[in-house]
């Protein structure tokens, strides 16, 4: 059986969850035989959206003392001869770990319209809509053994992660912060009580199947395997690593004492427990007012965060297993406004990537200083950071599946990013 047979052979249950068939269970079982040797592919990808689109400048991409700067101060960090901006003091100590690449472009500087392109690494599309990362991800790479979702999406804003093409039943699965408890996994009825439900719950569906079994299509409405992995997750252990608040207070306090800062240490415990792909969001990049005080607001957030989880993805030893990229929908104009806000730019932004064995403290590609050359030296474009994630995640990203409508569609048309691949 071949990747398209495969696309309209396999069946899913809930949100984020993969019903196994023989060929999922041999994708499954291959996919984790190889991740597990420290040479082999990557697991987990955990990616840290900055929704609003923060400022290269005042991020990942200082340029001090230039007319662009407008003040903006940069700071050493463990790696000779790279800076980040003020503010992100902490992320510098694991620079070691963390690669930069300067030179993102997309062609989209709509904030809607950016978030489909750098989740999905296509152009949105009247005619498709294309499945996220983490998506792909979960169908490419099924595995078998997790009873919670493998697709998470913790705070998310109003344009989540899509199952596209594939099916809701790849969309990500919403939580809010893990201070709380995950929602809608606790029966309100006592075990007995919910037993008599499940029982009487059977009585109805098979007298409401009665007559109808040849008009059903389970493979089209997945209703009883949803059913199923839904009671599953209800009654997983798995289902603890959401609860941050089991984590000894010091090490949940070095995370930053924030909503976004417990998600990424929830993160971290998901990968752990074998989830696929995680995303955290931290909104209110949008600086078009303000733009330096805003800036320096968002990084007293990110940065304990940031710097924390790729220092306990290391201490875990899970750091090589696991891809983290951090960044948000494009950056930031290199010239500020009358607002002394800066507006959206595609044409040159940065994110910063980590793990599944991308070498840190690399940097890739940059910008004009002067702010006056719109194409920056050794362009990336967003598909080709999608083709190298799953690439190291031991996805072949020139695969074609064929849409429920017939089409045949890249899982990327991007390229590897061939510094990154070493």
């Amino acid at each position: 059986m071949n990747r398209r047979n495969f696309l309209n052979t396999s069946a899913a249950g809930l949100a984020g969850f993969s019903w196994m068939t023989p060929m999922a269970d041999l994708l499954a079982a291959n996919a984790e035989k190889n991740g597990g040797s420290k040479n082999g592919p990557a697991k987990s990808v955990i990616i840290l959206w900055l929704a609003g689109g923060p400022s290269q400048l005042e991020t990942f991409d200082p340029h001090p003392g230039s007319s662009i700067s407008q003040g903006t101060k940069a700071i050493d960090t463990a790696v000779k001869g790279l800076q980040l901006a003020a503010g992100l003091e902490q992320t510098a100590e694991v620079m070691n770990d963390v690669a930069l690449i300067r030179s993102v472009t997309s062609k989209e500087g709509d904030h809607e319209r950016a978030f489909y392109n750098i989740k999905t690494g296509y152009r949105p599309n009247p005619t498709v809509i294309h499945p996220s990362i983490g998506s792909i991800l979960c169908h490419e790479l099924p595995n078998p053994k997790i009873e919670i979702p493998t697709h998470i999406s913790i705070l998310p804003n109003k344009w989540p992660a899509r199952g596209g093409y594939f099916g809701a039943q790849y969309d990500a699965f919403q939580m809010g912060d893990p201070n709380q408890p995950v929602p809608d996994v606790v029966s309100y009825a006592n075990e007995q009580r919910q037993g008599e439900r499940k029982k009487g719950l059977e009585v109805v569906e098979t007298a409401f199947a009665r007559g109808r079994l040849a008009k059903l299509d389970e493979k089209k409405t997945f209703h009883r395997q949803s059913m199923i992995n839904a009671q599953r997750l209800m009654e997983s252990d798995q289902l603890k690593a959401f609860n941050v608040s089991e984590v000894p207070k010091e090490e949940r306090l070095a995370y930053g004492d924030t909503r976004f800062g417990r998600a990424c240490l929830a993160a971290v415990r998901l990968v752990e427990a074998g989830v696929r792909c995680i995303e955290v969001t931290l909104s209110g990049w949008d600086s078009h007012t303000n733009n330096h005080k805003n800036h320096n607001k968002r990084l007293e957030t990110l940065d304990p965060a940031f710097a924390a989880l790729i220092k306990d993805l290391k201490r875990r030893d899970l750091l090589d297993d696991t891809i983290v990229l951090c960044g948000g929908e494009f950056g930031r104009t290199p010239k500020l406004n009358p607002l002394e806000g800066r507006d959206h730019w595609p044409k040159g932004f940065s994110m910063a990537i980590a793990g599944g064995g991308i070498p840190g403290g690399r940097i890739v590609g940059a910008t004009d200083p002067s702010g006056e050359k719109e194409t920056p030296i050794n362009p990336v474009r967003v598909q080709d950071i999608h083709a190298t994630i799953q690439h190291k995640m031991g996805i072949d990203f020139e695969t074609e599946l064929i849409t429920p409508v017939g089409r045949p569609i890249a899982l990327s048309e991007g390229n590897v990013i061939e510094e990154l691949n070493s």
